[in-house]
């Protein structure tokens, strides 16, 4: 039997490669699955594309190879991640990867991965997010690319907005068109992302002009942007005053890659203020409320029933950020008084001993899990309980991943995203996870994901409004009447 497997797209044919699956065999469980990497859904965004809103790929004659990753937005080496993510070099980084129990079936429910990175960095050709094993369980999966950071996301004078979501529109657009012939069901697309990919979901969950492309959204540790309008407007026109252009197209367009790099690199860099901008006002590049694709803030769209018909599950690890006062800041901040911490943090004297007595745990951990945990809450944790509540009566399921890792002894960043694909066997596990991760709490999370993915519910009861039971993976697996009670303080100045 070949290694090579063909389909047809609407621009022409492919070529992928037949790969075993992992994992224990079981009934209905595929030994084996198709990879089609490196597909383009659009014309390289280089030249005078380089600024516009995609453009859908014209057709080729004969057969594509989709047997490499494609190019990535990303580039250069990312240095030490918690997820590997390699860039590829290339031009065209506008494509899909679609892994396929087999492209000969037909009605298989579908699963859209869109990753993280700030929005200014990530890549979809991590070995985490290969689609063997939701193919192993008969879930077709697609992962996509997008323009990064200024390129993707900032504010131009005579450019259209949001191009990175503009990607992500066309990128939906092509599985509608052509999952099919992958096997796929464009009627069964649930979206599903991590860190900036969670915020994408939600971001789209809140679109009016991307509810026809999915039916259901999984958001990982959401990062919401919602960049105000004049905020993105001030930041583009910083950059080209920084760079010595017009704030144009043809301006911005005399300034080579590297260069908008390294200005983006230095206008963006953390300094000892930084951290509470973006606590207060969030990230500077990101999906912007134009007016055009986004039309208000996420929470205000979710609130006045955009998304409504849609299945949601959103949650976060516990300590999304801690791992940032580990070290030597850890040092440092045992000799913060914790009034000046809180402070610091944005955490008024009026809600502080709220606060601290619903943490008190973590609060008997010292200073720096304090100062770790008020990040976490402050960017991620209070999202999911607010998100929850905007969404009132509509279907949405809430958890919390608590696990603490074997190597920083707490629920860091990105943790949940193995035990979600299930790939706890992939490559530089042990310094996020530790030596011996929990395969059963991985097999039960993904078991939940692909109960979502093909029936619309993960198996807990749903959650109503401000109150409801929140799934929480740990070892034992739990729920909890009210998981995200230790927030509530926090809600109260964040909303």
């Amino acid at each position: 039997m070949t290694d090579h497997v063909e389909a047809q797209t609407s621009a022409g044919r492919v070529r992928g490669r037949w790969r075993p699956t992992t994992g224990p065999a079981g009934e209905g469980r595929m030994p084996r699955s198709a990879a089609f990497l490196g597909i383009p859904f659009a014309e390289a965004p280089v030249g005078p594309l380089r600024f516009q809103a995609p453009v859908p790929k014209a057709p080729w004659e004969g057969v594509r190879d989709a047997l490499e990753f494609g190019a990535t937005a990303q580039r250069g080496d990312p240095g030490v991640t918690l997820i590997p993510e390699p860039s590829v070099e290339g031009e065209s980084t506008l494509n899909v990867n679609v892994f396929t129990p087999d492209p000969q079936a037909t009605g298989l429910p579908v699963l859209v991965w869109i990753h993280g990175g700030g929005y200014f960095a990530g890549s979809p050709a991590s070995p985490w997010y290969d689609g063997r094993n939701f193919t192993r369980d008969g879930v077709v999966t697609v992962s996509i690319s997008y323009r990064l950071g200024f390129d993707g996301f900032g504010w131009i004078e005579d450019a259209p907005s949001n191009r990175g979501v503009r990607d992500w529109l066309l990128a939906l657009e092509w599985v509608q068109e052509n999952i099919a012939a992958f096997g796929g069901d464009p009627a069964r697309v649930t979206i599903a992302g991590q860190s900036a990919g969670g915020g994408a979901v939600l971001t789209l969950l809140g679109m009016e002009k991307a509810q026809h492309l999915f039916q259901g959204v999984y958001a990982i540790s959401g990062a919401l942007a919602d960049v105000p309008a004049l905020r993105s407007e001030a930041f583009g026109r910083a950059l080209a005053i920084a760079g010595g252009v017009e704030p144009t197209v043809a301006g911005f367009s005399s300034l080579d890659e590297d260069r908008v790099l390294a200005l983006q690199k230095r206008a963006t860099e953390l300094g000892p203020r930084s951290l509470n901008a973006i606590i207060d006002e969030g990230l500077p590049l990101g999906p912007a409320v134009d007016g055009d694709l986004i039309m208000r803030p996420t929470r205000e769209s979710l609130r006045a029933g955009v998304g409504a018909d849609k299945h949601l599950v959103l949650g976060a690890t516990d300590d999304e950020f801690t791992m940032a006062m580990t070290g030597g800041a850890a040092k440092a901040l045992r000799w913060v008084p914790r009034a000046l911490l809180l402070n610091k943090l944005g955490v008024p004297r009026s809600v502080r001993r709220e606060y601290l007595a619903a943490n008190a745990d973590v609060v008997a951990l010292g200073t720096a899990r304090l100062a770790g945990r008020v990040l976490t809450d402050r960017m991620f944790r209070t999202a999911v309980a607010d998100i929850a509540s905007d969404r009132g009566a509509a279907p949405t399921w809430v958890y919390r991943f608590s696990w603490p890792s074997g190597h920083f002894g707490f629920a860091e960043h990105c943790l949940d995203v193995p035990f979600f694909f299930d790939c706890l066997d992939g490559p530089a596990m042990e310094p996020l996870a530790g030596p011996h991760p929990p395969q059963e709490l991985a097999d039960a999370l993904h078991a939940a994901a692909v109960s979502f993915i093909v029936g619309g519910d993960p198996g807990w009861p749903v959650h109503r409004g401000d109150a409801g039971t929140v799934r929480v993976w740990d070892t034992p697996v739990r729920d909890e009447a009210d998981g995200y009670a230790s927030v509530s303080a926090l809600r109260n100045i964040d909303s």
